[in-house]
């Protein structure tokens, strides 16, 4: 790790390092006046046939948030764990379940919620957000991931993001969903949505770590009172962060684990939101 980078880290690094008071239990107040966990079980690139236990063990174990997508195609096996956690006593009010609407539905968006309820194997999502800014083909050669015949993704250029979102936030009168937010949104998509919409979203998830601060959006997050998921926080796939030689030096003098610098590099935004 260059300098640069370990004094960054350490720059960002909290104080409650040595002290850490985020945990499972810690909830971060939303601008629409509900709360989201600090810390959740993310269920992207799951394997099949692990992430059902994955998500009853983790339940059941004390987390208290969820984070799945319909495009992770594996939501249906995120419904058997939650059935399985509630079936052992854990209450559905006590869990914040997300998920997220599909580039091919923005045109549809009810139904693709209806559609992440019904493999989730609940009546209603704590938060539900627009996945990416880019409408995709919802009559193309693949639900998923349409492409034209060069091989070309297939997008929807008769819709805008913004139109999306106008129609998610109707979604809020429904009882299906407590909150809505987006995702992977860089700071000129945001700007645009802000200056249109009527609701503000509450939540922005992006990727977010010491390789990919995105200081720009955050920043932007912050002013509007939008509040930043990150996901990734450890490094995205592949990610050498562990083993950068810097990390391992501040945990070592901080008596703690990397993933518990990487994990506080995040706090100082998220104790500026408990205050």
């Amino acid at each position: 790790m260059n300098t640069s980078l370990e004094t960054f880290i350490l720059k960002s690094t909290p104080a409650s390092i040595f002290d850490p008071n985020l945990d499972m239990e810690t909830r971060i107040p939303l601008n629409n006046g509900t709360s989201i966990p600090a810390l959740g079980l993310g269920t992207w690139q799951s394997a099949a046939g692990e992430v059902e236990k994955a998500v009853a063990h983790a339940l059941k174990v004390g987390y208290k948030h969820v984070d799945g997508a319909y495009c992770y195609a594996n939501e249906d096996e995120v419904g058997k764990g939650l059935k399985e956690a509630f079936d052992s006593g854990i209450k559905r009010e006590d869990i914040f379940i997300t998920s997220k609407l599909w580039c091919t539905y923005h045109t549809k968006v009810e139904e693709g919620l209806d559609k992440s309820l019904k493999s989730l194997g609940v009546d209603y999502l704590d938060l539900f957000l627009m996945h990416w800014p880019v409408p995709m083909n919802p009559n193309g050669n693949h639900d998923r991931f349409p492409t034209l015949p060069d091989g070309k993704r297939d997008l929807d250029h008769s819709t805008t993001h913004v139109e999306t979102w106008k129609r998610m936030e109707k979604l809020l009168s429904t009882g299906k969903v407590k909150a809505i937010g987006v995702a992977n949104y860089s700071k000129p998509y945001l700007e645009e949505l802000l200056a249109k919409a009527n609701v503000i979203p509450a939540v922005n998830q992006i990727e977010n770590h010491p390789y990919l601060p995105q200081q720009e959006i955050v920043d932007l997050c912050t002013d509007k009172g939008v509040h930043v998921t990150a996901y990734s926080p450890l490094g995205s796939t592949g990610s050498p962060l562990f083993e950068e030689e810097g990390v391992q030096k501040i945990a070592k003098k901080n008596g703690v684990e990397v993933g518990t610098v990487l994990l506080s590099w995040h706090g100082e935004w998220y104790e500026m939101r408990l205050k």
